[in-house]
């Protein structure tokens, strides 16, 4: 659940503007009747200064994908339109999202998108918000997909929003890509997901891979690997996402464990397990691959630089 906190330079705030004392008290954007009505600009302006104070890590960037979302335009619009104002019905409509965000909730589920993969994915309290770390799994799982005939099978376990089964299915249609999911729920935002972008994925709900049938070429998972411990001290947006998706166990591989034993029964001679860990478990997970019988296992690095999926072959 690797996080990258960036800082962006602030602007000037405006003093005008009264503080948010705390997300439960209304947000004031007054101005005196004599003055210029907010503006684009005016209003990125004080909602990032008011995101910084709250200590949120991207308040320049949550600033804008909430004022996008309100106004109807592309970000870079924001500013090719910064004098203009904002009608008494946006204004209203960002000032709810503004409260919204400082109480805790992801910008994901605000706007109730988020793009993975260049596609552009539903997202919402059901489902765990893909981050952008999560693409260096598809793209271990597209280097250890074959071509072959019959069609290679691929399945995600833990679909989740559909994000890594609809990304390997879109980069390889000629793969049968299934996914699996404990929860009802986040099946059905993949399957509306998969109906959009990858209509041939299959999702199931059930545990782990008890519900496919046969043998497959792929196994790809991105599960829950916090560790119990370790859930309360995760930022207040993530834990809000649902807990199932995070909590991985005492020490945060009890699902890995799991499937890495499944995947020695549903895997094809020479088939690959590729799996997303948290920032200090590529070594135990290797270790338990080359337990299980797998070989040419390899580690590789997210976009920060921390070893962040694992994947092995089945020994022939």
């Amino acid at each position: 659940c690797h996080r990258r906190a960036t800082r962006c330079g602030l602007p000037t705030p405006i003093d005008r503007a009264p503080p948010v004392v705390d997300a439960a008290a209304p947000v004031v954007m007054s101005a005196p009747a004599s003055e210029e009505i907010w503006t684009i600009m005016r209003v990125l302006q004080w909602t990032q200064s008011r995101f910084a104070e709250r200590g949120i890590p991207t308040p320049r960037l949550d600033a804008e994908v909430l004022l996008a979302e309100v106004t109807g335009k592309q970000r870079i619009g924001l500013y090719t339109h910064f004098d203009q104002p904002l009608t008494a019905e946006e204004l209203a409509t960002y000032r709810a999202l503004i409260k919204r965000r400082l109480a805790g909730e992801p910008v994901a589920y605000l706007v109730g998108k988020k793009e993975f993969y260049s596609l552009e994915l539903v997202v919402d309290a059901r489902v765990l918000i893909p981050r952008p770390d999560t693409e260096t799994l598809v793209e271990v799982a597209l280097a250890l997909l074959p071509f072959s005939d019959p069609a290679p099978r691929v399945v995600d376990v833990g679909v989740g929003s559909g994000a890594v089964a609809i990304a390997i299915a879109v980069a390889r249609p000629d793969a049968l890509v299934e996914a699996v999911d404990r929860a009802p729920e986040a099946a059905e935002v993949a399957r509306a997901n998969a109906a959009r972008h990858a209509p041939s994925v299959r999702v199931h709900v059930g545990d782990l891979l008890a519900p496919i049938d046969g043998l497959v070429h792929l196994v790809v998972s991105n599960p829950p690997y916090i560790p119990t411990g370790d859930l309360a001290a995760l930022q207040l947006e993530v834990r809000r996402e649902p807990r199932a998706a995070l909590d991985g166990g005492p020490d945060g591989l009890d699902l890995v464990r799991r499937l890495v034993d499944e995947a020695t029964r549903k895997l094809v001679p020479g088939g690959a397990l590729a799996l997303e860990i948290g920032h200090d478990q590529a070594e135990r997970t290797a270790n338990l691959l080359h337990a299980a019988g797998f070989v040419d296992v390899a580690r590789a690095i997210d976009l920060a630089g921390i070893e962040r999926v694992v994947s092995g072959r089945l020994r022939s």
